[in-house]
Order: structure tokens, then sequence, then C-alpha cells
């Protein structure tokens, strides 16, 4: 079963171990040399509007990733989970 990027940017990441929601991809990370997805990339929050600055990106590498489902992605990290 295939998935595209689009349909990927449209899963919410979920963490395994504590099921916190980490958010939802924002981008992808290929190896243009082999082809392959190398990780998924959740964008940090921008803080008051954006004007302040923006919160790290979340990186969850390929290998982290255990179940990509219909509408979720759950992944075996300790990602930071982001701040509300």
């Amino acid at each position: 079963m295939g998935c595209s990027i689009a349909e990927l940017r449209n899963k919410e990441v979920i963490c395994k171990l504590n099921g916190t929601r980490i958010g939802n991809v924002d981008d992808v990370e290929l190896d243009i040399n082999n082809g392959r997805l190398v990780s998924i990339i959740i964008y940090g929050k921008g803080k008051i509007m954006g004007v302040f600055g923006k919160s790290e990106d979340i990186v969850i590498p390929w290998s982290d990733i255990d179940v990509i489902g219909e509408d979720t992605i759950l992944v075996n990290c300790e990602c930071p989970v982001p701040k509300r």
C-alpha cells in the first residue's frame, strides 16, 4: 500500500509511548541519492502571532515511525510535546 506526501501531510502524529498529540506532518525529508524518506517534520508553532519567533521544529526519523494509519501516525520516540 502506498501513501503520497500530500496524504502524509493530513495525518496527526501521536507519541505511542505516552499518547500525546505531537502535531500534524508539515514536511518530509528525502534522501535524493536513494529515493527514501528520511524523516517527517512538524514545524514549530509561532509565539504570539509569529512576531516573537517560534518553537523548534520536531524532526522524527523514519525509523521511529511505528504505524501509519488512515488518519494518524504513531511514533516510538520521546519527542518534545509542543506547548499550547
